[in-house]
């Protein structure tokens, strides 16, 4: 499965924004990030699966320029009405599925991901492919689901049931990276789900 892929991402892109959760969780990640990476105004940043572009908005103040990234023709939409209401001249999006397109040629000193490792069934692939992206030295910030008992978006979902921490890490350093390091940076709460009803999010840091 690719990073918001079909048509159920293209159909929320318009209202993505309108969920105070959404928008929340997106703020507590770019706050730990910032805590966690030294970022300045010499780095590129790239946000992959960026929606519209929540995170990426909120680190936009600190990195030189941000290239937001996703294969959702209504998120890249939505998100290019918004790069444009805002001004910032530091924000580009473009269309980039890494299940199905070759690697861009720009390298990055930061790369981050909200909310995107669960729908992308070759974790293993993608951490390549983002450590192929990255410049040495650079720091990989990934924000998803902890492993969870498939009730944070239900029985027809085919994508991964959030991750192990220690599965997660090892792959990571499989790829290339060191120093990865886990915190837990949001809660999401589902009261009416049948069984798990409380879904922490982690950011792992990692780096090149």
């Amino acid at each position: 499965m690719n990073p918001h892929s079909g048509n159920q991402f293209d159909d929320r892109a318009a209202t993505w924004d309108a969920d105070p959760v959404k928008v929340a969780r997106a703020l507590a990640v770019a706050a730990a990030i910032q805590e966690r990476v030294p970022l300045s105004l010499q780095m590129r940043g790239l946000e992959y699966g960026c929606g519209t572009g929540l995170l990426g908005f909120a680190l936009q103040p600190y990195l030189g320029q941000i290239t937001l990234a996703d294969s959702s023709a209504g998120m890249l939409a939505t998100l290019d009405e918004k790069i444009a209401a805002s001004g910032a001249s530091n924000l580009r999006a473009t269309k980039l599925d890494l299940v199905s397109d070759p690697l861009p040629v720009e390298r990055y000193d930061v790369v981050c991901s909200l909310m995107t490792f669960h729908h992308i069934e070759d974790t293993a692939q993608l951490l390549r492919d983002l450590f192929a992206l990255m410049a040495a030295p650079g720091y990989l910030c990934v924000a998803d689901l902890d492993a969870e008992d498939g009730c944070f978006h239900g029985p027809e979902f085919t994508g991964h049931q959030g991750f192990d921490r220690q599965t997660l890490a090892h792959m990571a350093e499989r790829a290339g990276f060191r120093d990865v390091a886990f915190s837990t940076v949001f809660h999401m709460s589902k009261p009416a789900s049948p069984g798990q009803t409380e879904f922490p999010v982690f950011l792992m840091v990692a780096r090149k």
